[in-house]
């Protein structure tokens, strides 16, 4: 980044999915966000922010939820606020979870699934899950304090933990 730079400021993830064909039972996608400490950055999440919550400081915040995937547009978005997030915080780790009700899902059993990343009118990412067909979870951005400003990093990386596994170790290991 050169001197002029701001860094990444605010962010939306969004995310859409075709609902599930007539007949079989509704699949839902939840977008979460992970908070770390800068004191213990790869540790346990200080926070968590998912459907029903936001954060303790209203910097992290889900604008959109959908447990099936009906409507118009984007289906989930949460929206980050990294310029106002407390300094005591140097990374924010964002995944995208399938609840596993009635049975185990993965990608390959969502239709059409889409994330955007955006900064403004500006997409950072763009991912359709294509790389992570066999997960149930997958973490899609990394947000990183560097001084006063924040680095965005992209990729999806799948996992296969059930929603409160993943929540609790998906910003364990670094993202490349």
């Amino acid at each position: 980044m050169n001197g002029l730079s701001k860094g990444i400021r605010k962010v939306e993830v969004a995310l859409k999915w075709d609902p599930s064909p007539a007949g079989q039972p509704a699949t839902d996608l939840d977008v979460v966000a992970a908070t770390y400490l800068a004191s213990d950055p790869y540790g346990d999440p200080a926070y968590v922010v998912h459907f029903d919550s936001r954060s303790p400081d209203g910097t992290i915040y889900l604008n959109r939820d959908s447990k099936d995937g009906k409507g118009f547009g984007w289906d989930e978005v949460l929206t980050v606020e990294l310029e106002r997030l407390d300094p005591r915080y140097a990374r924010v780790v964002v995944g995208v979870v399938i609840q596993q009700r009635p049975g185990e899902r993965t990608f390959v059993s969502v239709g059409n699934p889409s994330l955007r990343i955006r900064e403004g009118y500006t997409d950072l990412a763009e991912d359709d899950f294509g790389g992570v067909l066999g997960a149930t979870a997958a973490t899609v951005a990394e947000f990183v304090r560097d001084g006063s400003t924040w680095e965005f990093h992209p990729g999806v990386q799948g996992f296969e933990d059930d929603p409160a596994t993943f929540t609790a170790t998906m910003g364990r290991t670094r993202r490349a």
